[in-house]
C-alpha cells in the first residue's frame, strides 16, 4: 500500500528468541510485538523493548482493544497504547476485527462479529475514536470464526467496507483465510480476489492443526503448504510492505523461524521479479 515503509520479513517477536533474534539481525527486517505486553511499565519489558527498537523497526500488534464492541474503546487502555506508540514510533499499529469484551464481560479471546452493516458501523466509530488519540496509522486483521453468524454482507464485503470507509490498511493472515475456507466450504482464492488487495499491507504467515473435523488456528507448526500457495498468489497481486510468521505455542527452535523466514524472503523476490519483468505489460503492478 502506497505511504507505507517496506520493512521485509520479520518475526512476532517471543522472549525465548531474543538472544538469537538480537545475534541475526541482519536476517531480519521487522518484528512484530504484542503491544499488551509493554504496557505495564515494568523496568525488564522496558528495557527489552528499547534494545530491540534499537535494533528493528517494530511493529506493534494488539490483542485488546475490542473495535468489535459496540460501544466506546476503553479511554484507559487506548491512552497506554498511544504512549507505547509515542515511545517506539512505529510505521504502523495493527489490532484485529473483533471483540474481546463488552460492557462488564471481558469473554477473553478474539471473537467473530455478524457481517452486517451494523457491526460496520460500530468497527468504523471506534477506528475514529483510536485515530483522534493515536494518529499512527492503522491496519486491521481479518480473524478466525467457528460459527459464522447471519448478516447482510459476506466477509470480502465486510472487511472492504472497513478498510475502505476508514481508510485503513489490511493485515492479511493467510492461516486465518485457510481455516475458515476449510472450515466453512468455500475457495480461499476466490476469497482473496474479492478482496481489496490494494490494501494489503502486512501478512501473517503460520501454522496450526486439525482436530475433530475442523481446522485449528493454533500457531503451533509450520506454514502449511497450502498457505505458502496463498502468500505466492497475494505477493504477484499486492505490493506487501512486511510479512510476519506467527508462532505462539509449542515454540521451536529459532532455526525453524529462520527457515520460515528465508522461505518467505524467497517468494518476495522471485514475485517482484517477475513483476518487474513483466512491468511493461498492461495493468501489472510495479512494487
Amino acid at each position: 500500500m502506497q505511504g507505507f515503509p517496506q520493512l521485509g520479513v520479520g518475526i512476532s517477536y517471543r522472549p525465548i528468541w531474543r538472544q538469537a533474534v538480537l545475534a541475526h539481525r541482519e536476517q531480519l527486517g521487522c518484528l512484530e510485538v504484542i503491544a499488551e505486553h509493554y504496557l505495564r511499565g515494568l523496568p525488564e519489558k522496558d528495557a527489552e523493548l528499547d534494545q530491540l527498537r534499537a535494533a528493528f523497526p517494530l511493529l506493534p500488534h494488539s490483542i485488546g482493544l475490542s473495535f468489535g464492541t459496540d460501544a466506546p474503546l476503553d479511554a484507559a487502555h487506548l491512552r497506554n497504547i498511544a504512549q507505547l506508540v509515542e515511545r517506539i514510533q512505529p510505521a504502523w499499529f495493527s489490532e484485529h476485527i473483533a471483540f474481546t469484551h463488552v460492557p462488564g464481560w471481558n469473554i477473553g479471546h478474539l471473537a467473530s462479529l455478524p457481517f452486517t452493516h451494523a457491526a460496520v458501523d460500530a468497527v468504523c466509530r471506534n477506528i475514529r475514536q483510536w485515530r483522534a488519540t493515536v494518529g499512527v496509522p492503522l491496519c486491521l486483521e481479518n480473524i478466525v470464526y467457528m460459527v459464522a453468524l447471519p448478516g447482510d454482507l459476506t466477509e470480502a464485503q465486510f472487511l472492504t467496507e472497513i478498510v475502505e470507509r476508514e481508510d485503513c490498511g489490511l493485515l492479511l493472515d493467510l492461516h486465518n483465510v485457510y481455516t475458515n475456507a476449510l472450515n466453512h466450504g468455500y475457495d480461499a482464492t476466490e476469497f482473496l480476489t474479492a478482496l481489496p488487495l490494494h490494501r494489503v499491507v502486512q501478512i501473517h504467515l503460520s501454522g496450526g492443526h486439525d482436530e475433530d473435523g475442523y481446522r485449528m488456528d493454533s500457531h503451533s507448526t509450520p506454514t502449511p503448504e497450502p498457505v505458502w500457495e496463498l502468500f505466492r498468489f497475494t505477493a504477484s497481486r499486492a505490493p506487501i510492505n512486511a510479512v510476519i510468521i506467527e508462532w505462539d505455542i509449542q515454540l521451536p527452535a529459532f532455526e525453524v523461524m529462520q527457515r520460515e523466514v528465508g522461505r518467505a524472503q524467497a517468494i518476495l523476490r522471485e514475485e517482484c521479479d517477475d513483476v518487474a519483468r513483466h512491468a511493461d505489460r498492461p495493468g501489472a503492478i510495479v512494487y
